[in-house]
């Protein structure tokens, strides 16, 4: 009896030590987080509050699409608005033209010449020049001081050595031309990106980030509080430190959030609402710091939204950013998501066919000369005629894609559309 007592209680007290162990495990993850200076806060701020909105994860079923919501008859296109306090950039005269130029950064063993190619009708005009900085070579006629910091050192340097004489806005771009951060729309091509771009909306809103999906970046990416770090953002445990220093008389924010990849348009006049001097500073926070050239270029991919618009969250509404930014108007939010879901049927349906031309393959080798099989051997065989249905199927999927596009590229073109799909004021006589 006494050793059936020893055997329950032995147990319990495992049972007790596990479920401590699980809780103490909870508890950790909810700790308050340090935000800077020995400041910490309990529980969600009030900022994070305001953006509380599902995150997109890497893997998710639907994880380049536009839309959130799983239920499409109650779909809602997620939002999150920007605090931005800079008031609305004023317009040209419609039918005007905008001087741009194209600031790209590159090593010398990187071909960049898709920009002429591609983009010869624009620089031929004078409407679009460029300003190519090769980083590894100081017999470039622009190359930055060091190669440090990535992207960030070159952008940063073009602002210091132009800033009396920008163009109406500026294009800060990597130096390929195709790149799966580029828009999906557009065939993930920084070609048609520029060419496309609308300089009336980079105007107005005074900083614009060139890539209209979420994933990755928003509506929450990285928490300068974190004590734990994270391999997809390495640079999250750094920013803390990294901002006290870049930004001394600013409060840490709890959450900084953009879509990735350091590419994105400014405006002349948002460039200019801060001195040259700070841009200096922090070009000289680059050079000086201890962190490597990778991680210091990481820390600004997701600070630039601050510079330019004094908020710390950057993630506008995407099918507004691909209709007013770039003129691919679907008429509305759920119109923009039907055609990514007509994208991820055509990959579903991709994967299952590769899947059947495997299968196919592996009995054709198993096969004998006499057109027979071994007895041991063990073969999924495929569904006779479904690959062919699945090829019929994604070139019916791809042909109404197709036209979709097509029909929103040609809403676009029309500004009284676009400004009713993103909810903007429009009268006759208004342009884009």
């Amino acid at each position: 009896m006494l050793r059936r007592y020893q055997t329950y209680l032995i147990f319990a007290v495992l049972s007790v030590v596990f479920l401590f162990t699980i809780f103490q495990n909870v508890a950790w993850r909810r700790l308050p987080q340090v935000v800077g200076l020995g400041e910490h806060y309990d529980g969600a701020s009030e900022e994070e509050k305001m953006h509380d909105v599902p995150d997109v994860k890497p893997g998710h079923k639907h994880e380049d699409l536009p839309s959130l919501q799983e239920d499409k008859s109650t779909f809602k296109e997620p939002k999150v608005e920007s605090d931005s306090p800079y008031p609305i950039g004023e317009l040209k005269p419609a039918g005007s033209n905008y001087t741009k130029c194209l600031v790209v950064s590159r090593q010398r063993s990187e071909d960049s010449t898709w920009i002429q190619d591609e983009l010869r009708d624009m620089l031929d005009d004078g409407i679009l020049t460029k300003a190519e900085y090769v980083v590894d070579d100081h017999s470039a006629p622009l190359h930055p001081i060091k190669n440090k910091g990535h992207e960030s050192n070159v952008y940063l340097t073009y602002i210091i050595d132009h800033y009396d004489q920008l163009s109406d806005l500026t294009i800060f771009i990597h130096f390929h031309r195709f790149s799966w951060h580029n828009n999906i729309l557009m065939d993930e091509d920084a070609a048609q990106m520029v060419r496309h771009l609308s300089p009336e909306r980079v105007t107005r809103d005074g900083y614009m980030n060139l890539r209209c999906h979420w994933e990755p970046g928003c509506p929450s990416w990285l928490h300068p509080g974190a004590t734990q770090r994270n391999y997809d953002k390495m640079e999250e445990t750094l920013v803390a430190d990294a901002w006290a220093e870049l930004f001394p008389l600013d409060p840490i924010p709890a959450v900084l959030a953009q879509p990735c990849c350091a590419q994105f348009a400014v405006s002349r006049d948002r460039i200019r609402a801060l001195p040259k001097q700070r841009y200096v500073s922090m070009r000289d926070w680059i050079l000086r710091t201890e962190l490597s050239d990778y991680m210091s270029g990481r820390v600004f991919e997701y600070i630039w939204q601050y510079i330019f618009t004094a908020s710390p969250i950057h993630c506008p509404s995407m099918s507004a950013c691909y209709c007013d930014g770039y003129g691919y108007c679907f008429g509305s939010p759920q119109a923009f998501d039907k055609w990514f879901e007509l994208r991820y049927e055509v990959k579903e349906y991709a994967a299952e066919l590769a899947l059947w031309r495997e299968q196919a393959d592996l009995i054709e080798r198993a096969r004998n000369g006499d057109g027979t099989f071994d007895e041991e051997a063990v073969l999924d065989v495929p569904q006779i005629g479904r690959d062919a249905w699945l090829r019929a199927e994604m070139e019916d999927l791809e042909a109404t894609m197709l036209e979709l596009k097509h029909e929103a590229f040609e809403r676009g073109r029309k500004p009284e559309l676009r400004a009713l799909e993103v909810g903007r004021m429009w009268k006759d006589g208004d342009g884009f």
